[in-house]
């Protein structure tokens, strides 16, 4: 987990617990009417509207959390979090992952995606750095690299929509992960989101390998 991850996830918890102790009759109400833990981690994502990890903590919360020396606390480590970072989660709504799930690339239904990628940085699909070749020609080498379980490409999507690639290859031991987020959904928070599934996603294809991101997200 980048730096950057660390501090956005553990902002959103904070800012979470935060604004769930100043609504507590609100969501401990949307907690008792809740049929089951996931409905209500839902409904107090809804309610508060924050993240499913910053919801995920606040059914978690300890008894000694609700004291106003912690409460304070909080809030002080919140107002450190929000000077390390730039963005928010209402500005950035889609680096909390909650709506961003990552599939396998598709030769046949995501050229289109991988052409848009080349045109806009024009080097070659495997990370090398070399100029991109025929759009075919990289697809398959890269189809060829997933057999030998050299190198994964999955598709970013929000609402089965195309978002983004994240491509990882393997090299000299280490996973060398890229994210690219198509220009039209930039500044949203999917490359954060993106990086976020990768790491799951990576360590299920290479068990046990080190990853190193390359290129974050746009």
């Amino acid at each position: 987990m980048t730096d950057l991850d660390q501090t956005t996830a553990r902002r959103d918890i904070t800012d979470a617990l935060l604004t769930a102790l100043e609504r507590r009759h609100e969501v401990l109400d949307a907690i008792v009417d809740a049929d089951n833990r996931a409905a209500a981690v839902e409904a107090v994502a809804t309610l508060l509207g924050k993240s499913q990890l910053g919801a995920e903590a606040v059914l978690g919360m300890s008894l000694q959390q609700l004291t106003k020396d912690q409460r304070r606390r909080n809030q002080a480590e919140l107002d450190n979090l929000n000077s390390a970072l730039t963005f928010t989660l209402a500005e950035r709504p889609a680096s909390s992952g909650d709506t961003v799930d990552l599939r396998p690339f598709s030769a046949d239904d995501d050229a289109d995606l991988f052409k848009i990628r080349t045109d806009e940085q024009g080097s070659a699909g495997d990370g090398s750095g070399a100029p991109a070749g025929d759009i075919d020609s990289e697809i398959a080498a890269a189809a060829h690299r997933v057999d030998d379980e050299e190198a994964v490409w999955l598709v970013a999507t929000e609402h089965d929509a195309k978002i983004g690639l994240v491509m990882g290859e393997l090299h000299d031991g280490e996973v060398d992960v890229r994210i690219w987020i198509h220009p039209d959904r930039r500044k949203q928070g999917f490359g954060m989101a993106a990086l976020r599934k990768s790491r799951s996603e990576m360590a299920a294809y290479f068990p046990g390998v080190p990853m190193v991101v390359r290129a974050p997200g746009a």
